[in-house]
């Protein structure tokens, strides 16, 4: 039997991220990962690349590939409103793992076929190329993504397909798009190389879907009805191809965390993926892992205090995607009453995306926060658009000056701070709402 300090299930950007972050802080981290089954493409946009390069994974950012134009047809209208990176994700995935292995992260590829769990550790019966394996971690993470096993609670969007299908083209020119359709929409791409890749995303319920064995033609068909289709691409793409269906259904883990495990990335909350790109969103839930790992293994007395800050994050991020994909979806007015698109145009609720800024309404309170490796307790700032808190602005804390401000004129209370500081924090002011009288 091997012995682990810590072992993470999965090695996609979520995991690795994790692994890093535990390795930069000194721990001894296993990662436990298959690799892929499937070929697929993913567009990504400049921020998660920044994401990729502040979690350290330099080889996967240097996988991307450079900025390529996408148009979108929506409601009717066409627009080309920006660039994506377009990430070949088996040759992403490999360089995840070369980056782990650089960092000293121990890789075993196998699948996990069994996993029992007690407050004493984990025990993992592992099956790899070797033949099987029994493996024991004092904590664990698990980073599987939409595959991960739940138990407990969770919250489930609409139930939703992904149908994504691949072929091969001349090479040409990189290009990316993305058509809303009657019953769902659809997500398309070429590399350079002349790979195609096209997604088509559908409401379980309400589609009439063919047998299995039918999917090849039935996606076919779709690609024949679209003017995009034969602007990107040629005749291969009328053509049945290679298919993989997935599920993308809108996920969110009611318990991300327990005092020797962690759920995070797409094993805690994965988003609709046109709610905002899915390697965006476990990049970010991941990054804050390491420092609520580091202080349920140091300081124990704070564990209630950690979970919190990690179920609080995964649970507000969860909701912002949710809000953007709603918004998107409720722009689409050409088909307001078919079932795909009235079902997802009001969930998972009516709250706007961005509070309108209320200065009245800020208040200090005491919350959850990282500091430095760990998560503390400090005063921070509630506002309507942050209901989690603002702790610093570029170093400067928020909640002395919010309080002091009740009882003393603007100048006084900025006084002892630094122009540029006066300047940064009166900019955050006015965005709040706050008028001098």
């Amino acid at each position: 039997m091997m012995n682990k300090q810590i072992v993470v299930l999965g090695a996609g950007p979520a995991g690795a991220a994790v692994a890093l972050g535990l390795k930069r802080l000194g721990y001894e981290v296993c990662v436990v990962s298959e690799w892929r089954r499937f070929a697929a493409l993913e567009g990504v946009s400049q921020r998660v690349l920044e994401g990729l390069r502040q979690a350290g994974l330099h080889q996967a950012l240097a996988s991307a590939c450079a900025a390529s134009p996408r148009q979108v047809r929506w409601n009717g209208e066409a627009h080309a409103p920006n660039v994506e990176h377009l990430l070949d994700r088996p040759a992403f995935d490999a360089a995840i793992r070369q980056d782990l292995l650089a960092a000293g992260v121990e890789l075993i590829e196998a699948r996990v076929r069994e996993l029992s769990s007690t407050a004493e550790g984990h025990c993992l019966q592992l099956d790899s190329a070797s033949g099987p394996q029994t493996c024991h971690a004092d904590f664990l993470v698990e980073a599987r993504g939409r595959q991960a096993p739940l138990s407990g609670k969770g919250l489930r969007g609409q139930e939703t397909l992904s149908l994504l299908n691949h072929w091969q083209e001349q090479p040409g020119p990189a290009r990316s798009a993305v058509e809303s359709l009657a019953d769902g929409w659809a997500w398309m791409a070429r590399l350079g190389d002349g790979r195609c890749f096209w997604q088509l995303t559908l409401d379980v319920a309400s589609t009439d879907l063919p047998e299995k064995s039918q999917l090849a033609e039935f996606c076919a068909a779709q690609r024949a009805q679209s003017t995009l289709v034969r602007e990107l691409f040629g005749a291969p793409a009328l053509q049945p191809s290679a298919l993989h269906a997935r599920s993308s259904t809108a996920t969110l883990c009611l318990q991300t965390s327990g005092d020797n495990w962690l759920r995070v990335g797409d094993a805690a909350m994965a988003v609709d993926p046109l709610s905002g790109n899915g390697i965006f969103q476990s990049l970010s839930s991941s990054l804050q892992a390491p420092a609520v790992i580091n202080t349920l293994l140091q300081k124990p007395e704070r564990a209630a205090l950690a979970r919190h800050f990690h179920q609080q994050r995964v649970e507000q991020l969860f909701l912002r995607f949710a809000r953007i994909g709603r918004d998107f979806y409720a722009m689409e007015q050409q088909w307001v009453a078919r079932p795909f698109w009235q079902s997802r145009r009001n969930w998972p609720d009516d709250l706007p995306l961005h509070a309108p800024a209320d200065y009245a309404s800020l208040r200090v309170a005491r919350a959850p926060v990282i500091n430095g490796e760990l998560i503390d307790e400090a005063d921070v700032v509630i506002t309507a658009d942050q209901p989690l808190g603002i702790w610093h602005l570029q170093g400067i804390e928020l909640a002395p000056i919010v309080r002091a401000l009740h009882s003393a004129p603007l100048t006084e209370v900025l006084a002892p701070l630094a122009a540029e500081q006066q300047r940064l924090v009166y900019g955050w002011l006015r965005a709040q709402g706050y008028r001098q009288a």
